[in-house]
């Protein structure tokens, strides 16, 4: 190694190229790259989301059509053979509550629980939660189970 091969590790030279907006002299001064007028030359400028250039935005240009019913009531859907696997694996016994689907995270606290008749349930059990569909009020008393409401 000598005088003429000496160069600095690779990584700590880190030129950005030049800097904008400091002075006529750096050679970036002036419009400092940004053009001339319009609004991406001005301080402050913040496209909005979904802003296109002027163009009529496509969430105004699709039609609207339909209804959305303030008071909808969004129910967790929870299948008789995801409550059988809990069986299998020994998480359940004989009662399902909604605070145990909870506390196993199959729901959330906040959510509203309904079950769903897919899948096949073999184990009698007594279900407490918010909803059930026909079919799986069927098959859980076909088992020999109980579907309460809350």
């Amino acid at each position: 190694m000598d005088l003429s091969n000496l160069k600095p590790a690779e990584g700590a030279v880190n030129r950005d190229g030049k800097r904008l907006g400091r002075g006529q002299g750096s050679g970036k001064g002036g419009t400092a790259a940004r053009g001339h007028k319009g609004a991406k030359s001005r301080s402050g400028y913040s496209k909005k989301i979904g802003f296109e250039g002027g163009q009529m935005p496509l969430q105004r240009r699709v039609p609207k059509f339909g209804f959305t019913n303030i008071n909808r009531k969004e129910y967790k859907g929870i299948n008789l053979d995801r409550l059988q696997t809990l069986v299998d694996n020994k998480v359940i016994k004989d009662t399902v509550t909604f605070d145990m689907l909870v506390e196993h995270n199959v729901a959330r606290k906040n959510d509203m629980v309904k079950i769903l008749g897919g899948g096949e349930l073999k184990a009698p059990l007594k279900i407490t939660v918010h909803k059930f569909t026909a079919s799986a009020k069927a098959a859980i008393e076909a088992a020999g189970g109980e579907a309460i409401n809350l």
